[in-house]
């Protein structure tokens, strides 16, 4: 489908991208899963994972304008561990991303979606790994090191970093601090994904490597716009919409991973 530049491709693409956008401008988050779970639903999921890495960076760029020095300089300095551990495990789930059948990779990413869903609810509590920042462990440089290793293989084979999240958010971190992390984590990542997926030949080819580039624009687009309908909303409308996409597109990637349709 990106493959072929036509004019319903072109279209179909960017209302996704922009959607996705809107998503995140709305409820905060949401951006990489709506967008990669979407695509995935209508062409090969190992495509659309990697189509989704240059807008996400794109998006993201914005964490990082209202950065001080000293909050990057302190980010770095404590986290250090779990950034580099992330680092490494990215490269590795990328590099496992073209091995694994389409099949159970829809299936995966459909499991992952429902699980974002889930862990996005707040009277649920969170499995024990992903608030391990709550104990003494998870504050040890080696807690940090394990954290980072496991969510950075599966945010580099499938664009959901919602493990991530979840476990800096059970750190007690002043809001400067959150950000910065948020900001080197996922900036890092995906600059580094950029090259890592040309040098293993993720790209099914140049066109959608440029699709990906030029797809960054609707995506800014998309944020600026959810932004503005922000204010028109509550919040408790705001989760309700999200999540309940989210949910949808979960299960179609399900359904569509065990032959249901």
């Amino acid at each position: 489908m990106i493959t072929t530049a036509t004019p319903e491709t072109i279209a179909i693409v960017t209302v996704v991208i922009v959607v996705a956008g809107a998503t995140n401008g709305v409820a905060g988050f949401g951006f990489a899963v709506v967008g990669t779970m979407v695509l995935a639903t209508m062409i090969d999921p190992a495509t659309a994972v990697v189509f989704m890495i240059v807008p996400i960076l794109a998006v993201n760029v914005s964490l990082v304008r209202d950065l001080t020095r000293q909050e990057l300089r302190t980010c770095g300095r404590r986290f250090w561990p779990l950034i580099g551990a992330a680092l490494v495990g990215t490269v590795v789930g990328m590099g496992v991303l073209d091995r694994v059948p389409e099949a159970p990779l829809r299936v995966g990413l459909g499991l992952l979606t429902l699980g974002f869903v889930v862990t996005a609810q707040r009277r649920v509590p969170l499995p024990g790994w992903l608030a391990i920042g709550d104990s003494d462990v998870g504050k040890t440089r080696l807690g940090m090191v394990g954290v980072g290793a496991v969510s950075g293989v599966l945010f580099g084979g499938t664009n959901v970093g919602v493990q991530l999240i979840a476990y800096l958010r059970s750190f007690d971190l002043s809001h400067g601090v959150f950000i910065g992390v948020v900001a080197m984590v996922f900036l890092g990542l995906n600059g580094i994904r950029v090259a890592v997926a040309g040098a293993f030949g993720l790209y099914p080819s140049t066109t959608v490597l440029l699709a990906s580039v030029v797809a960054a624009v609707p995506a800014v687009v998309g944020v600026a716009i959810g932004k503005r309908l922000r204010v028109a909303v509550s919040v408790r409308v705001r989760r309700i919409v999200v999540l309940s996409l989210l949910t949808v597109i979960g299960g179609r990637l399900i359904a569509g991973g065990l032959g249901v349709f």
